[in-house]
């Protein structure tokens, strides 16, 4: 009985997270959860509190990336970058999309997928009013390939690092593994997110409307970023968590620019969404309370009788069940159950490819799936617009399994 009700009421608050009743901000429902697991001993609260404590690398991760992201919003850096995009698109909603994807991409493979999220998707916004197209394909795009591209590199997405533990490949042995199935799932998301996007590609969008500058404040936060990237890039090489680095950097260039500008920091700090951090810590331990609701045994049994498969159709059925079940648990808990439970199968490099890209690419299919996914909900909602998660949906249904069945059979074709 004591399980029931914790699938019950981990369920009940991600679904009232996602609807917002009486437009109740996403924290209020995961943090009610969370504290009613805990007064209703279906947790412990020292389970708990180690649960929030591990959570500590992600905070300090996204504390440095919503830093960056308001000190570009602040100084024009959003603006800069939606004026050079509406210039080239020249007209063009689809090649304005095809833009936004692209870039996406990059900022996915070397910043990681909750950058996308949080740093550009404002941007992607201000591009989408600017030039006054349709903002759903451009939205989508943001949500769709920060999960499409995560597997790229090691540090494309924080999942990756607790899917594999202290057994990380080398980069080299990581791209022979994976470039081949990350480049299948951007191209069909890619081909699929267009065609099902066509009819609002097809109506033209604005032109630009003149020269766009960029403030000295603004090429510092704008380098800021570029730095960034770099010391994620060099951490991950050293096998060093993401978080503090990304934090420091972020504190750093913060500093700097507030040096250069003789001002107080204090307004920047205000406009951060600073409830995004408790947001996480209340999903961390209502995933805990999960994990000892059975989830571990549970997967542990479905790996076993995979393993009795022929290889193909072992790793398929992996694969598209992590990828599905990342939309009723959300991949970073998944990817830390799927990871832990890993260590317990015999012969388990042969699943750890297809549960990864499973974990990475399986949250396309809705807004449940992936912290990026609900970091990009606020993003958006912050910006007064809104996407209901039978929207996203729709959308997941039909870019989702190809992509991720494609995937799989490409990560099969690579390993023999």
């Amino acid at each position: 009985m004591a399980h029931f009700f914790i699938w019950a009421i981990a369920a009940l608050s991600i679904a009232l997270m996602l609807v917002r009743p009486f437009r109740i901000p996403e924290v209020v429902w995961t943090a009610a959860g969370a504290l009613l697991l805990i007064a209703s001993r279906l947790i412990a609260w020292r389970l708990a509190a180690h649960a929030v404590a591990e959570g500590l690398d992600v905070y300090l991760f996204l504390t440095g990336m919503m830093l960056l992201s308001e000190l570009a919003r602040a100084h024009g850096v959003f603006d800069w970058l939606a004026g050079i995009a509406v210039e080239q698109a020249n007209g063009s909603s689809a090649r304005l999309f095809t833009l936004i994807y692209a870039v996406g991409t990059v900022v996915t493979a070397l910043m990681s997928n909750d950058a996308t999220a949080v740093v550009l998707t404002p941007a992607v916004l201000t591009a989408v009013k600017r030039a006054q197209a349709r903002p759903m394909p451009s939205l989508l795009t943001c949500a769709l390939i920060a999960n499409a591209a995560s597997f790229v590199l090691p540090i494309s997405n924080p999942a990756n690092l607790v899917v594999f533990h202290a057994n990380m490949p080398p980069l080299g042995r990581w791209l022979a593994m994976f470039a081949v199935p990350s480049l299948v799932s951007i191209v069909v998301t890619y081909l699929a997110l267009r065609w099902f996007s066509r009819r609002d590609l097809s109506e033209p969008c604005h032109a630009a409307d003149g020269d766009h500058q960029l403030t000295t404040a603004g090429k510092i936060s704008l380098y800021g970023i570029l730095s960034v990237a770099v010391v994620l890039l060099i951490a991950s090489a050293l096998h060093k968590d993401l978080g503090l680095p990304t934090c420091l950097a972020a504190l750093v260039v913060t500093a700097v620019v507030v040096a250069y500008e003789r001002a107080s920091p204090v307004p920047l700090m205000r406009e951060i969404s600073w409830s995004v951090l408790p947001l996480v810590a209340a999903l961390f331990i209502i995933v805990e309370a999960v994990k000892t609701a059975g989830a571990l045994e549970m997967l542990h049994a479905a790996f076993v009788h995979a393993m009795q498969w022929p290889a193909t159709a072992s790793t398929l059925a992996v694969g598209g069940l992590i990828g599905f079940g990342t939309n009723l648990v959300n991949n970073l808990p998944l990817g830390l159950i799927a990871g832990a439970t890993l260590q317990t199968v015999p012969g388990h490099a042969a699943l750890a490819k297809a549960v990864l890209i499973g974990v990475d690419l399986g949250p396309n299919l809705s807004i449940t799936g992936s912290l990026a996914t609900i970091l990009w909900l606020i993003a958006i909602r912050r910006e007064g617009l809104h996407v209901s998660a039978g929207q996203f949906l729709k959308a997941g249904l039909i870019i989702m399994p190809p992509a991720l069945m494609l995937a799989l059979a490409a990560g099969c074709w690579i390993g023999r």
